[in-house]
């Protein structure tokens, strides 16, 4: 069984009850997994975020070439 978290209630759904795809974040494996739903996403981007300042601090740095870089 998944579980969901809904955005628009706050209240984690089964596959049996879950909401129309747009209000519903998941699948996840538990419970405890769906009710952190927001906090993970809020994590995961944070992350990302990060991980794109780095990417844009290197590509910025003097003498970064990336002409022989396959595509």
């Amino acid at each position: 069984m998944s579980f969901w978290y809904n955005v628009r209630t706050g209240e984690v759904e089964t596959d049996e009850n879950r909401s129309r795809a747009d209000e519903v974040m998941g699948p996840y494996e538990t419970v405890e997994e769906a009710r952190q739903a927001l906090e993970t996403a809020r994590a995961r981007t944070e992350k990302w975020d990060e991980e794109d300042r780095e990417w844009e601090q290197k590509n910025a740095a003097p003498g970064w070439d990336d002409e022989g870089l396959d595509d």
